[in-house]
């Protein structure tokens, strides 16, 4: 079994694993939870590979302890989690719904008993219904009312949370929600999309606002950075990955860290006087989510943006195709620190992870997790503050769109009986977590 050397991680070194509400709950329609846009896309047809939706998922919010007591056995340290807006607040502004609130209290609280730190996320991707059809992230006042519950949320937590995700991957929302339509919910706007990337920073300076007057210690945000690798040098190619560098990457860091917006190509109306001073408030934690890299090249004339995507030459690839290049993993957190220096706060991996097949003797995944491990060692190494790593994910999921095929579990769950199996990769986490400091 491969075992990475874990000399350079520190004692106090978060090893977590991660989930989302929408993708583990299930129980969408217990105990007062609202609609969400996921709920709703489930239902149009064609939407989801299979017609599958999230009903049911894991189960677990009834089976929650169970599932915490296979973090525990990791010797986890950590448990990245997120809290479901519609079970909270159904209507997206308004009456809290108290058994959505005293679910994730619970769930805390099992955290707390347990030994493991609590770090919720308040928004990955499930935005209520109501606010959707008002207009959702291209509506500029669904920030405020993020900020509303996020205020909620902490009053009842902040005293045992050990940190705070305000989102999860605002470019994932912007570009496959609101641009190419593939995700909740599902429309095709292309560039047009660019106001719901603004209205979620926004709304995440908000709530950090909100989180700290709620007696938040510590803050971060969730960004998915995937490098962009040209396929030629010739100057085309390199600008078409400089182009999806600042749209799909640094579009979602300069502001936090620079109070600015890199050269997205286009005019940004939707931006106001004083919302980047409210954006750039400081941060304790930058959550890098990282998966895979991208081939760019230049784009046709008659394409709707500036560049292309194309394969990653020689790269393995996953179940999901993605390529495996553990080293540029290592290269974007050297970058992260030369872009934004002194600004840059300390990091910490908040996703990583890959999709195979059902097989209990997982060893791709294993060989995936140990070659990005040692890349977040090197790049420690290098100088880079990491101070976490977080698999994604402890058990098979919902996967959005692809529904139930995809398979990132630490842990294989049998969606008919919710059986959990521990993979060879549980084991292969358990043993070098158990390694280090």
């Amino acid at each position: 079994m491969t075992m990475t050397p874990v000399k350079a991680f520190p004692s106090n070194f978060q090893w977590g694993v991660a989930t989302s509400a929408f993708q583990i709950e299930g129980a969408t329609g217990s105990d007062g939870r609202g609609v969400s846009t996921w709920d709703t896309f489930c239902r149009e047809p064609g939407r989801v590979h299979g017609g599958a939706n999230a009903d049911v998922a894991c189960d677990h919010y009834h089976r929650w302890s169970e599932d915490l007591d296979l973090i525990a056995s990791l010797g986890a340290r950590a448990y990245r989690f997120s809290i479901a807006w519609p079970r909270v607040q159904p209507s997206g502004t308004g009456a809290v719904n108290a058994k959505g609130l005293d679910f994730y209290d619970r769930l805390v609280d099992g955290l707390a008993s347990r030994g493991l730190a609590a770090v919720p996320t308040l928004f990955h991707w499930d935005l209520p219904q109501p606010l959707e059809d008002a207009g959702g992230w291209m509506n500029r006042d669904t920030a405020a009312r993020f900020a509303d519950y996020a205020a909620i949320v902490a009053e009842r937590l902040a005293d045992r949370v050990s940190l705070w995700i305000t989102l999860n991957e605002p470019m994932v929302v912007m570009a496959y929600g609101y641009a190419f339509g593939t995700h909740a919910p599902g429309l095709t706007l292309m560039l047009g999309a660019l106001p719901t990337a603004h209205h979620q920073l926004l709304g995440h300076g908000l709530a950090t606002t909100a989180l700290r007057t709620a007696g938040a210690r510590r803050i971060g945000i969730a960004n998915n950075y995937t490098p962009a690798q040209a396929a030629s040098d010739r100057p085309e190619d390199l600008a078409a990955a400089e182009a999806f560098d600042n749209l799909l990457n640094w579009q979602f860091t300069d502001p936090l860290l620079r109070g600015a917006y890199p050269d997205l190509g286009v005019d940004l109306p939707h931006v106001r006087d004083g919302d980047l001073a409210t954006i750039v408030a400081p941060i304790d934690v930058l959550g890098v989510n990282y998966y895979s890299p991208v081939g760019v090249a230049a784009a046709g004339a008659e394409e709707p943006l500036p560049f292309t995507m194309t394969e990653v030459p020689g790269a393995p690839l996953t179940g999901m195709g993605w390529p495996v290049v553990p080293d540029a993993l290592r290269r974007l957190l050297l970058t992260l620190r030369t872009r934004y220096g002194a600004a840059l706060p300390p990091i910490q991996i908040t996703e990583s992870g890959c999709s195979y097949d059902e097989s209990l003797d997982d060893q791709p995944r294993i060989d995936y997790l140990s070659g990005h491990v040692d890349a977040v060692r090197a790049a420690m190494e290098a100088g880079v503050d990491v101070g976490g790593y977080y698999v994604w994910s402890l058990l098979d999921n919902f996967e959005w769109a692809e529904g139930y095929g995809p398979r990132f579990g630490l842990v294989h769950v049998d969606y008919e009986t919710q059986r959990r199996t521990p993979r060879a990769s549980y084991a292969w986490y358990r043993d070098l977590i158990a390694e280090a400091p």
